[in-house]
C-alpha cells in the first residue's frame, strides 16, 4: 500500500489555513468595497457572502457579523500601519518627527477608506458598541496602536520619567484619536487639515513630553491619564497606582 511522503503531508497542512486565510481576506475586501459602494447599515452579510462567492454560512463563518467585520478593518489597518512606519522609526530619533511621521503615515494608509469611515461612525461613536475603539473587541487593534506609541517614545532622544514611560504612549494613542476624528469630517481637500493638525500635534505632544520631565508637572500628567482610564473603557492601569512605569512598585 502506498504512502504519501512527510512533505506532501506537510504540503497540504500548509495549503489548508493558506486557503482558509485568502478566503476570509475575500470577505474583507468585498465588504470593505460594498460599505463604501452601499453605506454600512445598507450592506447585509448575504450581499457580502454573494459579491465574494461565498455562502452566507462561510462567511458567518469567517466573521459572526457586520460588526467582526469592522474589526477585521481595524486589525488590517494597525498592521499596515505598524509595517509602514518602519522607514520613519529606524531613520528618526527626534520625538517630534517621530510622531508626526506616524500620524503621516497613518492618514495616508486610511485615506482610501475616508468616505466609508464616515458612514460607520455613528455606529462606532456609541461607546456601547464593538465598533467603538474602546470596546473590548477593539482590544487588538488598540494594543496595536499603543505599540507603535511605545516604540515612537522608546526609540527617541526624549528623556522620559520611568514613572511616565507606561501611561505617556497610552496618552498619545488618546491625542491619535482625536486626530482620527477630525479626519473622519475632514473635507478638505486631500485630508490637508488633517495633515496639518499632524503636525501641529505632534508638536504640541513633544513639548508635553518635554514638561513632564519636571517633578512638578508629573502629578498633572499622572491624574490625566488617571481620568481617562476611570472614564473611558479599554484603558489600562499601568503604572499610575503607585508604580515606577516597570510594572514594580515604588
Amino acid at each position: 500500500m502506498a504512502t504519501e511522503e512527510p512533505g506532501a503531508v506537510r504540503r497540504k497542512s500548509a495549503d489548508k489555513p493558506a486557503k482558509s486565510e485568502q478566503t476570509r481576506a475575500l470577505i474583507l475586501e468585498t465588504a470593505m468595497r460594498l460599505f463604501r459602494e452601499r453605506g454600512y447599515d445598507k450592506t447585509t452579510m448575504r450581499a457580502i457572502a454573494q459579491e465574494a462567492g461565498v455562502s452566507v454560512g462561510n462567511a458567518y463563518y469567517y466573521f459572526a457579523g457586520k460588526e467582526h467585520l469592522i474589526q477585521g478593518f481595524y486589525d488590517r489597518i494597525a498592521a499596515e500601519h505598524q509595517a509602514a512606519v518602519r522607514p520613519v522609526l529606524d531613520a528618526e530619533t527626534d520625538l517630534e518627527k517621530r510622531l508626526a511621521g506616524v500620524l503621516r503615515v497613518w492618514l495616508e494608509i486610511a485615506e482610501p477608506y475616508h468616505e466609508f469611515a464616515a458612514q460607520f461612525f455613528k455606529n462606532a461613536a456609541d461607546p456601547d458598541s464593538p465598533l467603538s475603539p474602546f470596546s473590548a473587541e477593539s482590544e487588538h487593534a488598540r494594543e496595536a496602536a499603543i505599540s507603535v506609541h511605545r516604540e515612537v517614545l522608546a526609540g527617541s532622544k526624549a528623556k522620559v520619567p520611568a514613572e511616565l514611560a507606561q501611561i505617556l504612549p497610552e496618552l498619545m494613542w488618546l491625542s491619535q484619536m482625536g486626530l482620527v476624528l477630525y479626519w473622519v469630517f475632514d473635507s478638505s481637500e486631500g485630508r490637508e487639515r488633517s495633515r496639518r493638525l499632524a503636525e501641529r500635534g505632534a508638536r504640541l505632544t513633544t513639548r508635553g513630553v518635554a514638561l513632564a520631565r519636571f517633578r512638578v508637572l508629573r502629578p498633572l500628567v499622572l491624574e490625566v491619564h488617571e481620568l481617562f482610564i476611570d472614564f473611558l473603557p479599554g484603558m489600562t492601569r499601568g503604572g499610575t497606582e503607585g508604580g515606577t512605569g516597570d510594572g514594580t512598585k515604588g
